[in-house]
């Protein structure tokens, strides 16, 4: 059974940081790849940042350049540190994993950005 659970969101100024974390149950050498999708209300979710079990990324052009998504293997955990933040940053962000083509989601956390 995987599980991954969200922490570090909240309530930010525009312009500030926060930092998500990810943790799963047990190794994150088994899946693929690992992301952060976000949904916004009224908004279909989408991909933020990925990362492959080889380390390769990939971001949303609207967070590029603000947003670094890594990946610690001994902590089983991988985290997206956002940066500069903007009011359309706001939603709810779910942590996903690929293993074996089947895809696992955490429960979500809230980001919230002020203007």
């Amino acid at each position: 059974q995987v599980q991954l659970v969200e922490s570090g969101g909240g309530l930010v100024q525009a312009g500030g940081s926060l930092r998500l974390s990810c943790a799963a149950s047990g190794s994150i050498y088994r899946f693929n790849a690992m992301g952060w999708y976000r949904q916004a209300p009224g908004k279909q979710r989408e991909l933020a940042a990925r990362i492959t079990s080889g380390g390769s990324t990939n971001y949303a052009d609207s967070v590029k350049g603000r947003v670094t998504i890594s990946r610690d293997n001994a902590k089983n955990t991988v985290y997206l540190q956002m940066n500069s933040l903007k009011p359309e940053d706001t939603a709810v962000y779910y942590c996903h994993a690929v293993q074996y083509g089947v895809g696992y989601w955490g429960q979500g956390t809230q980001v919230t950005v002020s203007s």
